[in-house]
C-alpha cells in the first residue's frame, strides 16, 4: 500500500451518486500490462473485467510514459468506474479520464469507455459530469475537449447533450478518423 506520502496517495476519489472514480495507481496499470488482474483487482479492491488489458493496451503504454517523466499529473489521468453494490461488492463498470494535464490553453480532454454489459445506463454521463465538476471547482478548468468517432453514435450523443461543438476533425493513429469537440463546463443555461 502507498504510504500517506507518496503520489500513490495523493489522488482522491471522485463519488458520483452511483459511482467511485478512483485513480489507476501506477501498479495498477503496470499489473494490467504484465496481465496480472488479480494484481490489479487487489490494487482497486475490485475485481478486473477480462477484455481490460487489451483494450487499455495502448493508453496504458502512453500514460506509463508519461508517469514515468512526471508522476504529479497522475491526478488527471486515468480513474475506474467502481460501482459499489448493495452487498457491498465492487464492480469496475468502465474508464475515465483526461489525456493528461490542462493544456496551454488551460482545456482538458477527456476520454472514456464503458464495459459492453453496463453501456446504457448512465455511467458515462454520470461519471463526465462528476470529472468536469472536480476539473472546474478544484482546479477552475472551464474547457473540455473530446474526441470521438464518427461512427460512436452514443457519445456523439452524449457529447451534444454536455453542450460540446464540433470545432475539427484528426486522425487518431489508434482509432482512425475523429471527430473533435470543445465545450466550457459549467454549460450556460
Amino acid at each position: 500500500m502507498p504510504t500517506d506520502d507518496s503520489p500513490e496517495a495523493t489522488v482522491p476519489a471522485i463519488r458520483t451518486p452511483r459511482l467511485t472514480l478512483e485513480s489507476m495507481t501506477i501498479r495498477f496499470m503496470q499489473a494490467l500490462v504484465a496481465g496480472d488482474l488479480e494484481a490489479a483487482a487487489a490494487e482497486l479492491d475490485a475485481p478486473v473485467p477480462q477484455d481490460v488489458p487489451e483494450e487499455l493496451a495502448s493508453f496504458l503504454e502512453y500514460r506509463l510514459g508519461q508517469l514515468a517523466d512526471d508522476p504529479s499529473i497522475r491526478r488527471w489521468l486515468g480513474r475506474a468506474m467502481i460501482l459499489t453494490h448493495p452487498d457491498g461488492r465492487r464492480e469496475i463498470v468502465g474508464t475515465i479520464g483526461f489525456h493528461g494535464p490542462p493544456d496551454d490553453a488551460n482545456r482538458l480532454e477527456v476520454g472514456y469507455r464503458v464495459q459492453p454489459e453496463h453501456r446504457r445506463r448512465g455511467y458515462a454521463r454520470e461519471s463526465v459530469e462528476a470529472l468536469f465538476d472536480w476539473a472546474h471547482q478544484e482546479h477552475g478548468i472551464r474547457r473540455f475537449v473530446a474526441s470521438v468517432s464518427p461512427t460512436n453514435e452514443p457519445s456523439l450523443t452524449l457529447a451534444r447533450s454536455l453542450g460540446f461543438v464540433r470545432t475539427g476533425e484528426h486522425i487518431d493513429e489508434d482509432d482512425g478518423l475523429e471527430h473533435e469537440f470543445e465545450a466550457d463546463w459549467p454549460p450556460l443555461r
